[in-house]
């Protein structure tokens, strides 16, 4: 008799809970985009008037521009640090040791954050603010990698690119609600209860860890894996990093290029749109910046499908560089209606997500899944850190109520450039992966072989050589 393990309602249960590991997480993630004026507001407002329904002084944190994109950063730089070590002892120690560690420090990052801005005034506010988000990316960057190594155990050779699909439409609705709900919630509760709802929601995710977690456990045992893959693991090295394909660090690469250009925008998009369009309110710019998110909930699971049945990763790639490039140029030179850049970024966006990241799995071994994703989350949150930085310093390192515009255009033409660069690097891993037996641009009659020739990929390129050779020569003996 069948184990309910290897029914395919099974996978799918997991999946779900899977998905709401980082719901709360993503939806923190972005508040401080939807109450940016909030954080870079002057700490007292005595004097305030109102002025076509625009309340010329906002009552907040007293941040610089600068300051404010440092809360980015350090996530970014964090995420860099911490994701390489994390993937390493996710792949040594296995997924429920991190389900467990990566969403408690979730909770712990977000609570310390949310009691940072009580310090308003004080020299506490940005030290305590910062060493939560801190601590917030330490645990969802690499919450991340486990999730995806989950995904792909799950889903290999079955509905990979939906699986995925599905895990960033539950992530992004945190991050939709946020765009959605958060403004008004500070309106009627203020800052501070808002932040302590966001950490909150991080506790449902480290309530999903442990049903998660123990799914998985139940799950492998019942597929009579459980064994087999903590004998690979104990295989794994930290050597083992140098043998890692040209294709996985160009993927990598693209990957990184791409998201450059999307999470340092989305962070201040809300303060660009009031800037450059005075006819929108902090609400309704919150709202168009949040459509990027919106248009990725609403397809990520259709486009996770298309890919699953068409294949051509590597051609998807290339495509939606290709099709982000008009989205900044239209930010930066002219004034056509931000939400068409907004929705058109979070097609591409989706397009993306979909492509790249599910083609980890088909060009790096499963003992060292949890390794690759690591190192990909790395170097993508060193891209975004570095990012966050210089669009601070572009933006100006002084508290104002309204940024020029030509400072706004430099900004996106900085977006530009991280887009070419993603057009170049996903070029080239197409022209390698075509020398290399094509396998991210398999249609869908050879896709599912592909996958499944994954599994047995070697760690080392110079073995499989060897086996090939004596193949060979046994084959001339014979």
């Amino acid at each position: 008799m069948a184990q309910p393990a290897e029914k395919a309602y099974y996978r799918f249960v997991v999946l779900f809970f899977n998905c709401l590991l980082t719901f709360g997480s993503y939806f923190c993630f972005d508040m401080p985009s939807v109450l940016q004026d909030q954080f870079q507001g002057n700490l007292t407002c005595p004097n305030t008037t109102v002025v076509n329904s625009t309340v010329e002084c906002v009552e907040g944190l007293g941040m610089t521009p600068q300051q404010y994109n440092l809360l980015y950063a350090i996530y970014a730089w964090t995420n860099a640090i911490v994701v390489i070590i994390a993937g390493f002892l996710i792949d040594k120690l296995g997924n429920r040791f991190g389900v467990f560690l990566f969403s408690f420090l979730c909770v712990l990052g977000s609570s310390l954050f949310a009691l940072g801005s009580h310090f308003k005034g004080t020299p506490y506010l940005l030290p305590l603010m910062l060493t939560g988000r801190l601590l917030f990316g330490s645990g969802n960057g690499s919450l991340t990698i486990v999730q995806n190594r989950i995904t792909a155990f799950w889903f290999k050779g079955k509905e990979l690119a939906l699986a995925f699909g599905l895990t960033l439409a539950f992530s992004r609705l945190g991050s939709v609600l946020n765009f959605f709900l958060t403004q008004r919630f500070e309106e009627k509760f203020g800052m501070q209860w808002t932040l302590w709802g966001g950490a909150l929601l991080c506790v449902l995710g480290f309530s999903s860890a442990i049903i998660v977690s123990t799914l998985d456990k139940v799950g492998m045992k019942q597929l009579g894996l459980d064994g087999a893959i903590q004998e690979e693991s104990r295989k794994v090295r930290i050597q083992d990093v140098k043998l890692l394909s040209l294709r996985y660090w160009l993927l990598v690469l693209t990957i990184m290029f791409f998201y450059n250009g999307i999470f340092p925008f989305i962070a201040d998009a809300s303060k660009f749109i009031q800037d450059k369009y005075s006819d929108y309110s902090q609400k309704e710019a919150s709202y168009i910046a949040g459509a990027v998110y919106d248009s990725s909930l609403v397809l990520s699971a259709s486009v996770g499908i298309l890919i699953d049945y068409v294949g051509l990763r590597g051609v998807f790639a290339v495509a939606c560089a290709v099709f982000t490039l008009p989205v900044f140029g239209l930010l930066a030179f002219t004034f056509v209606p931000p939400l068409v850049s907004t929705i058109w970024l979070g097609v591409t966006y989706s397009f993306a997500a979909a492509s790249m990241w599910p083609s980890i799995p088909l060009v790096v071994p499963q003992a060292t899944l949890g390794t690759a994703m690591g190192l990909a989350t790395s170097i993508q949150m060193i891209g975004i850190g570095v990012s966050n930085l210089v669009v601070g310093q572009i933006l100006g390192t002084k508290s104002s109520d309204k940024i020029p515009l030509w400072r706004w255009q430099r900004m996106m033409i900085f977006m530009l450039a991280n887009t070419i660069s993603c057009i170049i690097t996903s070029v080239l891993l197409n022209i390698v992966d075509y020398r290399q037996g094509s396998t991210l641009n398999k249609t869908t009659k050879r896709s599912a072989q592909t996958e499944r020739e994954a599994d047995r990929e070697p760690l080392n390129p110079a073995q499989e050589q060897s086996e090939e050779d004596e193949d060979g020569q046994h084959s001339i003996n014979s």
